[in-house]
């Protein structure tokens, strides 16, 4: 199957109507912000956890002791799969754009990279996020940060004004990457970087996990295989992609996921074919540059 067809049935997502994918996520993510304690790639009926879990999730994904400390508490739900400001290279007075900010996690690590002459603008969809991140902005005296409202696939942000972009296990999200990764060209700065982490598989999932909406909250349902996903990244327009790091999703972490193990209760999923269910599921950092002209001092810069 070449791309454009692979991309027709990635938009069909497995006769899961695309509206109601945005409704089970917007729905999941609202009651994630609105609860005390923090899940990891949860779904709205399967909410656990508490702060030293999001810790947890972040230490064993990239994120340092440092890092944890200097962010608002509340702000680090445990959402993510891997650390994209630890490889973004940030610049003082960089603008970066964060792709499903969530409750503003990495958005403020990011404002304390590009410091007070840059800025940081959040997306989020889901309205209650944004409400949970503007409360952090106050909590953190955060005066570079902004956060909001919108969808990734119509990004609410002007043409060719962002110096860098993030996101953290986000894109997998969306039943339209294709279009999420030309808005990201479109609001990219000539010169600008793609600096994301995401899931990605490395063959096709069983169907009984492609076909759940609780496994698209789960980011699993949603990822596609990993070739496709890079080849979209170039067909976007981005240059000198490349994957800069990988990890097989852990099949204790997969285990203990309460969405994930909420399926494989449902299914009663045996321990040898969950081995191989997960050795199938990859967690990447990915860089893209969008191009500018040849001998142009920017370039030079690169």
């Amino acid at each position: 199957m070449d791309l454009d067809a692979a991309l027709v049935v990635n938009k069909k997502v497995n006769n899961i109507n695309m509206k109601n994918i945005k409704k089970h996520v917007r729905e999941g993510y609202a009651k994630i912000a609105k609860q005390a304690g923090s899940c990891c790639c949860i779904s709205p009926n399967f909410c656990c956890g508490t702060t030293d879990l999001a810790q947890n999730i972040s230490r064993m994904i990239g994120y340092t002791e440092e890092e944890l400390k200097t962010v608002p508490e509340g702000a680090n739900l445990g959402l993510g799969c891997g650390n994209p400001i630890a490889l973004a290279s940030l610049k003082e007075g960089e603008t970066v754009l964060d792709l499903g900010s969530g409750a503003g996690f990495d958005a403020f690590l990011a404002a304390s990279k590009v410091g007070k002459t840059g800025r940081v603008i959040g997306i989020d969809i889901t309205r209650e996020m944004i409400e949970k991140a503007n409360e952090n902005v106050k909590k953190g005296n955060y005066e570079n940060v902004e956060f909001r409202l919108g969808e990734i696939e119509n990004i609410p942000v002007d043409s060719n004004s962002v110096d860098v972009i993030i996101s953290n296990c986000v894109i997998n999200l969306s039943p339209d990457k294709r279009k999420v990764f030309q808005e990201a060209f479109r609001v990219l700065k000539p010169g600008g970087r793609l600096m994301i982490s995401d899931i990605v598989l490395l063959k096709e999932l069983p169907n009984f996990i492609k076909n759940s909406i609780e496994a698209y909250i789960g980011c699993l349902s949603g990822a596609i295989e990993k070739d496709e996903y890079i080849e979209i990244i170039k067909k976007a327009g981005f240059q000198r992609v490349k994957i800069l790091d990988e990890t097989l999703f852990p099949i204790d972490y997969m285990a203990n996921d309460p969405t994930t193990k909420a399926i494989i209760e449902d299914f009663k999923i045996p321990r040898e074919k969950l081995e191989e269910i997960a050795n199938t599921i990859m967690s990447i950092k990915v860089y893209g540059v969008k191009t500018i002209e040849r001998g142009s001092k920017n370039e030079q810069e690169q």
